[in-house]
């Protein structure tokens, strides 16, 4: 999303702008916008041969596609090397319109290195042999489509959004589906329309539709309720999602190089996340969000949140370089004295610590792809779009932009007291995020408003739907399942064998429940606090999670025992559990530890993961 205007011409909108249908006070809203890109540049005095890399270049095809195989952990797929065991468990996960992502990209490595004459590759159709025949069923069952299908129509392109259509549907409730993958679901729709996968539809700062995630039996699984290790296979498979569900929406995603950098001479603007966070750690080692990022927040949270015009009005640019030098300085000495920190001085330092980190917070490679996001039409595809590149982030960009949107939610719930709208908060964050070290990249000529308006919906959209961003799609964790099963039998198979495996693969996931109907009548949950005998809970289709939290806190307090089927009692005892921190986890079997949710059934649960246990302990944060 590098791609915001130079200066701040105030020009009137460009004819045939894809953002016309914005109300006029939106439009005019811009003008936040523009003064805020103007105050960057006259205060971060940036010179171009401090640029030091080529942040924000396109690579080369060839490049490129290898840069995505390794990046999704299918580099083995490259010069005709061996598929090794990760290789095939990852393989043995994805959906059609996975798999055909996956194709396109071997096919376009393999015509690029044709090209300039170099070693020829494995073809495409020796990994996966013609891979239109059979289904690959989703979690809940959700057939995929056929890749000959798909890669028919995968270069359709969308109409232009047209006014009204979301408008009609603003203040409704919709259900956002994840149950089965994205790209799935767009071409189901692709297939039925005829045309594109999505429909046209505009929308505003007041009319933005609430989306709710329909629970399944399983519950819902939020991004910290998973382990570490089964976090980290999310980001490989969310990218292959994401070029699959690009390629269907006709769009081209684009990875760009990241700049190198020379490294900082200071201690924390201008440092990155990763060396942040090793210095907190000495100080606190289970920190997450840099400490000076979480006390800048608190600072405003405390003293700013209804003062008219927070982080719009600007600070005073003498008294922010002072602090920045104190800060520096005494910050984890302890002697920095946050009390005499004006609250748009400490806007400032927010926005310039943002702008000063040596990479964008929401990353060079895919910056690009945030641009694509306002190209979409349909609201609920720029979030499934939006959802994916969350999950891409790392580990440390992840938590700070959660921490920064967060606060930002904060701002606009005190609206009537600070004046502060969702759209105004974000049209003043948007260049501090997008315009990276505060230089503005060059631009087609016509396309500066339209772009800048494009990246303050992308930051509209974040702040206002940020719980369902920070949700893993129940998708990604039956293939986190089915990548753990698969890599605890590790099979050992030649590439001759790979495309029988595959076919047996999916028929094989059809049956993969029929063994598990002979069920547990009790299930023992082990209790690591602070009773040394395991609870036993009878298991039917309708025991929940919180009826195991219920019977844990009866056992605990006999005398809290209420009225048999009461909801309002389940949610005062579900609220003293939370409070306590004490909840019920899944270990072992097809995950390594999965917090579960309160609303998840546990019969359906022991089908998913037959040779888990269940655990109930206080949660470590």
């Amino acid at each position: 999303m590098n791609q915001l205007p130079q200066k701040n011409p105030l020009r009137p909108r460009p004819a045939g702008c894809s953002h016309s249908w914005m109300s006029s006070a939106e439009s005019s809203s811009m003008d936040s916008f523009w003064m805020e890109v103007e105050r960057i540049q006259q205060r971060d005095e940036l010179r171009e041969e401090d640029s030091g890399g080529n942040e924000g270049q396109l690579p080369e095809e060839e490049e490129a596609e290898s840069q995505w195989l390794q990046d999704t952990g299918l580099s083995g797929l490259l010069g005709g090397l061996g598929l090794g065991g990760d290789h095939q468990e990852l393989l043995s996960t994805l959906t059609q319109t996975q798999v055909a992502a996956v194709c396109r990209r071997l096919d376009i490595y393999t015509r690029s290195l044709r090209r300039r004459q170099k070693a020829p590759v494995r073809d495409v159709r020796d990994v996966f042999g013609v891979f239109n025949s059979g289904k690959m069923s989703s979690e809940n069952g959700d057939s995929g489509m056929k890749w000959a299908q798909l890669s028919s129509r995968a270069s359709k392109s969308f109409p232009a959004a047209e006014p009204g259509g979301l408008l009609e549907r603003a203040g409704r409730e919709e259900a956002f589906n994840m149950d089965s993958a994205y790209s799935e679901q767009a071409a189901v729709l692709l297939q039925r329309s005829g045309s594109s996968p999505g429909g046209a539809s505009a929308w505003g700062k007041r009319s933005l539709p609430k989306f709710t995630i329909p629970k399944g039996r399983l519950g819902v699984t939020r991004i910290g309720d998973l382990s570490l290790q089964d976090m980290r296979k999310v980001p490989s498979l969310a990218l292959i999602e994401l070029t699959a569900l690009c390629d269907i929406l006709g769009l081209d995603l684009k990875r760009s190089k990241a700049g190198k950098w020379k490294a900082a001479e200071t201690r924390l603007f201008g440092v990155s996340l990763d060396s942040l966070l090793e210095a907190d750690h000495k100080v606190l080692p289970s920190t997450q969000v840099p400490l000076v990022l979480q006390a800048l927040l608190s600072c405003l949270e405390k003293r700013g949140l209804d003062i008219e015009g927070i982080l719009r009005v600007p600070g005073s640019q003498a008294r922010v370089k002072g602090l920045e030098q104190k800060l520096e300085r005494d910050f984890y000495t302890g002697l920095f004295s946050w009390d005499e920190v004006h609250h748009n001085d400490a806007s400032d330092l927010l926005k310039r610590f943002i702008r000063k980190l040596p990479t964008p917070l929401l990353t060079a490679e895919y910056l690009p792809a945030f641009a694509v996001v306002p190209n979409i039409p349909d609201l609920k595809q720029r979030l499934q779009i939006l959802h994916l590149l969350i999950l891409i982030l790392p580990e440390p960009n992840r938590n700070a932009l959660k921490a920064l949107l967060e606060f930002l939610r904060k701002v606009v719930a005190r609206e009537q007291h600070n004046k502060m709208t969702l759209w105004n908060v974000s049209t003043v964050m948007a260049p501090n995020l997008f315009l990276h070290q505060g230089r503005p990249p060059k631009l087609p000529k016509g396309k500066e408003k339209q772009l800048a308006e494009g990246a303050a919906e992308v930051v509209q959209i974040m702040v206002h739907y940020q719980d369902l961003l920070w949700t893993v799609a129940s998708f990604l964790v039956a293939q986190v399942r089915k990548l753990n099963d698969s890599s605890s039998r590790r099979p050992q198979l030649c590439d001759a064998g790979l495309k029988t495996w595959l076919r047996r693969m999916h028929a094989d996931k059809d049956k993969a429940g029929d063994g598990l109907e002979a069920t547990l009548k009790v299930a023992k949950i082990q209790v690591v606090w602070p009773i040394k005998d395991p609870l036993k809970v009878p298991l039917t289709p309708s025991t929940k999670v919180a009826h195991v939290l219920r019977q844990f806190t009866e056992h605990l307090s006999p005398g809290s025992k209420g009225q048999e089927g009461s909801e309002d009692t389940d949610s005062l005892l579900l609220q003293s559990m939370e409070s306590a921190g004490v909840l019920l986890y899944e270990v072992g079997g097809n995950i390594n530890e999965h917090r579960l949710d309160p609303d998840a059934y546990l019969l359906d649960l022991y089908r998913a993961n037959p040779h888990g246990e269940w655990v109930l302990k206080q949660s470590p944060t």
